[in-house]
């Protein structure tokens, strides 16, 4: 299952279990913790005093009495002393067992505060990293829904040097959209398809004209009926072949794409397909594909990268950084307040 963030109250997020950033007493407290207690009422409270405490990093799990979550999982995170005092250790360690804990529970679903950025002092940018290394990591090899859930923007900051690396990025190359004839929407991807083939065919036959050299030599040459087929792919077809190619089986693709497996199986069994843009972009993104692969993908969907879309110039610029996480990448989407990939 995916990683989504959301803006969101959390004790009103329906899932199998919320987590309740709290402090080693589990008594309630400020914050987070204050406000699960009260909106669970005094049988949490109650619950709590028999759990004899939490230590940092550990979790402990309770019921979620009146929340609409059916189970609240206690973590407890560490102060911020200055980062020299294995504070990020600890905070992995709070998810790691809020997860584990889950999982031991058979629970299908689960959404996180971003722990101890709070009242505790953690840097918002190095505990959003944490949070979101050590969660998908899990996805990685553990099929649960996740939500991370923030209640303003203020609870949620990229680092101050990416943040600001993206957004030169997009000045430099942002223009503004023009109006689009949607009518001619359709006549103008077969235009498109038909300049790309011409375009593929004149690549080729410079390529073969070339002198070999000991390189191109080891190379296989591609005849042009073939490169001709790949233009003709379906979005599926192509995906597919691109898993092949790269070595990877469904699991690990629609992982590293965070995509749900539900998705991945209707695309794989209907080669017709339409994805959404989105979409398409995950699975570049899983398959680490260069920037041309990508706009290969894209257009096998009826897309293309615009310069016009921010989110198009975010994901461009990780590809050109190849930094292929799609956990980091999101974080960057969401903080520009742009749609997230996958899920």
């Amino acid at each position: 299952m995916p990683l989504k963030i959301i803006r969101n109250d959390i004790t009103k997020v329906e899932v199998d279990a919320i987590v309740n950033a709290a402090n080693e007493t589990l008594l309630g407290g400020g914050g987070v913790d204050g406000a699960i207690h009260k909106a669970a009422g005094p049988q949490l409270l109650e619950e709590c005093r028999t759990l004899n405490g939490c230590k940092v990093g550990q979790a402990k799990i309770t019921k979620g009495y009146n929340l609409p979550a059916k189970h609240v999982i206690h973590t407890v995170g560490p102060v911020w002393r200055g980062g020299g005092s294995g504070e990020e250790v600890l905070l992995a360690d709070a998810y790691r067992n809020s997860l584990a804990l889950a999982k031991a529970h058979q629970l299908k679903s689960i959404a996180f505060p971003l722990i101890s950025s709070g009242a505790f002092g953690y840097p918002k940018d190095q505990a959003l990293k944490t949070a979101m290394d050590v969660i998908g990591d899990f996805l990685l090899k553990h099929d649960m829904e996740v939500y991370l859930v923030v209640f303003d923007k203020t609870a949620f900051a990229l680092s101050e040097k990416l943040f600001f690396s993206i957004t030169q990025y997009i000045d430099d190359r942002y223009i503004e959209a023009h109006p689009i004839d949607r009518t001619n929407r359709m006549g103008r991807l077969e235009e498109l398809k038909e300049l790309y083939s011409v375009e593929i065919q004149q690549k080729y036959v410079a390529e073969m004209s070339e002198e070999p050299t000991a390189d191109s030599a080891m190379k296989p040459k591609r005849s042009l009926e073939e490169v001709i087929r790949q233009v003709d792919e379906t979005f599926s077809q192509r995906l597919l072949r691109k898993i092949d190619e790269k070595g990877l089986t469904d699991t690990q693709t629609y992982k590293k794409a965070n995509i749900d497996r539900k998705l991945f199986s209707k695309i794989r069994n209907d080669k017709h397909y339409k994805p959404s843009k989105p979409t398409v972009l995950a699975f570049a993104i899983a398959l680490e594909l260069s920037l041309d692969e990508t706009n290969d993908l894209l257009l096998s969907a009826g897309f293309a990268l615009s310069r016009s879309s921010r989110l198009d110039l975010i994901v461009q610029y990780f590809i050109e950084q190849e930094e292929y996480n799609i956990f980091q990448i999101n974080e960057a989407l969401f903080a520009f307040d742009q749609q997230i990939l996958g899920v």
